[in-house]
């Protein structure tokens, strides 16, 4: 039993604020007004016997024990978040078959999640899931050759398609680690460095170099990485730097400790990601699915993410549905 007056929405508005360091923010996040977040900090810091944030200091900053239990705390949230989503999954036994697409950005974690749910709900279903790029998810959704398919989208709008929105991926900066001395300075501290772009195929690709050519900036044409696992490597090795997203960096875990991640320095740009399935689904399962999808994205995608790069809060997100 947790002692009197732990509450879980006093967990969620504690992980808000270690997050922001900012009541108003925390207040966004959660939904509550500002003297309701700090009024639940208070109870949950007299419960504990315990300050978790330096009153003290804006933005708020964690005490020692407010580290400790912040990752109690994201842990718990993160396995309760997790576990509404395996119990609140559709009922699919009716389908007699359903395939689905996804871009290879959640094959760490997230996809195997979702197979499993769907799987479990598919009793006497003939199910298919595949993974390929974005602009062949979506064409293969609009041939019906895929039922529905999670993929980044251009923003454009697909005829006799449904598009459920689901999260925003902002751009980032990778470079070598400890090459960038003042995050201030990127550009100039990167200047001898070749830029490693994504193969000139893939939607990503396009959306980088859209940005560039917005403002202006070229940069030598030396290196095209179709494999984004390559791509990070080489960064890692310190032959370049590069421009991906949060999920295109969680990704790559095994190379964090040889790469820095920064924001982009010449203006701050996203991609959205988002379920389409046909227009005349005759019942709810593509919003089913994407509200399954976007809770498996909150606790094993953006959570992770936020908690190694704090700046991202707040910039990646969930989309409004």
């Amino acid at each position: 039993m947790l002692m009197k007056g732990v509450t879980l929405r006093g967990l969620e508005v504690f992980e808000a604020l270690a997050k922001s360091g900012s009541v108003a923010q925390a207040a966004d996040f959660t939904g509550l007004s500002q003297p309701a977040v700090s009024q639940q900090l208070r109870n949950l810091e007299k419960a504990l016997g315990s300050e978790l944030v330096d009153h003290g200091r804006r933005p708020m900053v964690l005490t020692p024990a407010g580290r400790n239990f912040l990752t109690r705390t994201q842990a718990v949230l993160s396995e309760l978040r997790l576990a509404q989503s395996e119990l609140t999954v559709m009922d699919l036994s009716h389908l007699p078959s359903l395939s689905i697409g996804l871009i290879d950005d959640f094959d760490n974690d997230l996809t195997p999640r979702l197979a499993t749910i769907l799987a479990d709900s598919l009793t006497q279903c003939r199910f298919k899931m595949t993974t390929a790029s974005s602009h062949d998810i979506v064409r293969a959704v609009e041939a019906k050759e895929l039922h529905m398919g999670i993929a980044a989208t251009s923003g454009e709008l697909h005829e006799g398609l449904t598009e459920y929105p689901l999260v925003e991926d902002p751009f980032i900066l990778v470079a070598p680690r400890g090459v960038v001395k003042d995050p201030e300075s990127v550009t100039s501290e990167l200047a001898h460095l070749p830029l490693l772009r994504y193969g000139r195929e893939q939607l990503i690709s396009q959306q980088i170099e859209a940005q560039l050519t917005r403002h202006g900036l070229e940069f030598e044409d030396r290196f095209e990485i179709g494999s984004h696992l390559a791509l990070m490597a080489m960064v890692g090795r310190r032959i370049g730097w590069a421009i991906t997203t949060p999920l295109g960096y969680m990704r790559a875990a095994r190379f964090h400790d040889e790469i820095d991640a920064f924001s982009v320095p010449f203006g701050n740009f996203s991609r959205r990601i988002s379920l389409f399935a046909a227009a005349d689904w005759p019942n709810t399962v593509p919003l089913d699915v994407s509200v399954t999808m976007r809770r498996l994205v909150q606790s094993q995608m953006i959570d992770p993410a936020v908690n190694k790069l704090p700046w991202l809060a707040g910039l990646l997100r969930l989309q409004d549905a």
